[in-house]
């Protein structure tokens, strides 16, 4: 027997009275071609008044438009037992507190101890089908807030809702160097660099990446700041603070000393670059209603705040 979520739930209203049942289903609950060709091909995967019906019949006011998403596994994520700091969870969301070092999904070269063996791990534990869809990522030495969608629909509803600028991304960052200004912007493309695809760089055409930020404090040789991200690029904080002529502490790719492969600050002060997933927040695409999650500065970033204001 097909097991399925909990469906999501729309009425008609009178003025969308004898509308496509597609044009719902696209425009309403938000859906993309793709999941609704997906839930076209299973038996209770779209319904009205609780039966089954074309994507092109007509719908009247009043009618309850109803969605299941079938529970899939993560059949190609093998499941181990690692620990991981749990924020948040229901039916359709994960939220957890990644930790510097870990790295959110298997590639090539980490198959395994990754985030995603963890959460699959506990999952099958439970007895819990899902798949891993994380909505959105962090490197792997960043730590902090990570959302994990269970299914499809929860994965794009956030996904669009990041394009789009309606979430809240808030991180803390250590950089190297004394910031003169209280807050700024950083408006610039980024791109990858043709001398080596995994490392990005700064373009003076394209699509800009937007980066916020404003200072928290200052210490001698360092400041503190917080970030507010309006565009998800990759490394998008890490080349845009280098870009700025302050890199993160501690980064092997864009330090100041990132040819060497190291970072010129004291490897006692952190072994990572210092840079944290602070707060994340955005419109739960089930309940409708806007959800905050926050995770508290580790302690590598804790000591390294107090060695700089010591210094």
């Amino acid at each position: 027997m097909t097991d399925y979520f909990e469906p999501l739930r729309y009425v008609v209203p009178p003025e969308e009275d004898g509308w496509l049942l597609n044009t719902i289903l696209r425009r309403r609950m938000a859906l993309s071609r793709r999941l609704v060709t997906r839930l076209k091909g299973t038996e209770r995967g779209i319904t009205v008044n609780g039966e089954r019906r074309w994507t092109n019949t007509r719908v009247s006011a009043g009618d309850i438009v109803e969605i299941r998403m079938e529970r899939e596994e993560s059949d190609d994520i093998l499941p181990q037992p690692i620990p991981f700091d749990m924020i948040y969870e229901d039916e359709h969301l994960l939220i957890v507190n990644k930790a510097a070092g870990l790295v959110v999904h298997p590639t090539r070269g980490h198959y395994t101890n990754t985030l995603a063996n963890g959460v699959v791990h506990y999952w099958r534990e439970r007895g819990e089908n899902c798949r891993f869809c994380p909505v959105h990522r962090l490197d792997r030495e960043t730590s902090g807030v990570l959302a994990i969608a269970k299914n499809a629909f929860v994965h794009r509803h956030i996904s669009e809702q990041m394009k789009a600028n309606r979430t809240l991304k808030q991180y803390v960052a250590v950089v190297h160097g004394v910031l003169p200004m209280e807050r700024g912007t950083i408006r610039a493309a980024i791109g990858r660099s043709p001398e080596n695809p995994n490392v990005r760089i700064v373009l003076e055409e394209g699509p800009p990446a937007v980066t916020h930020f404003e200072v928290v404090e200052r210490y001698r040789f360092a400041t503190q700041i917080r970030v507010r991200l309006e565009t998800g690029k990759t490394h998008q904080i890490r080349v845009h603070l280098k870009s700025l002529g302050h890199p993160l502490i501690g980064d092997k790719m864009y330090g100041l000393n990132a040819n060497s492969g190291a970072d010129p600050a004291e490897p006692s002060l952190i072994d990572r670059h210092a840079l944290h997933a602070e707060r994340l927040g955005f419109e739960h695409p089930v309940a409708g209603r806007w959800m905050e999650f926050a995770a508290p500065l580790p302690e590598d970033m804790e000591r390294l705040l107090r060695k700089l204001s010591e210094a």
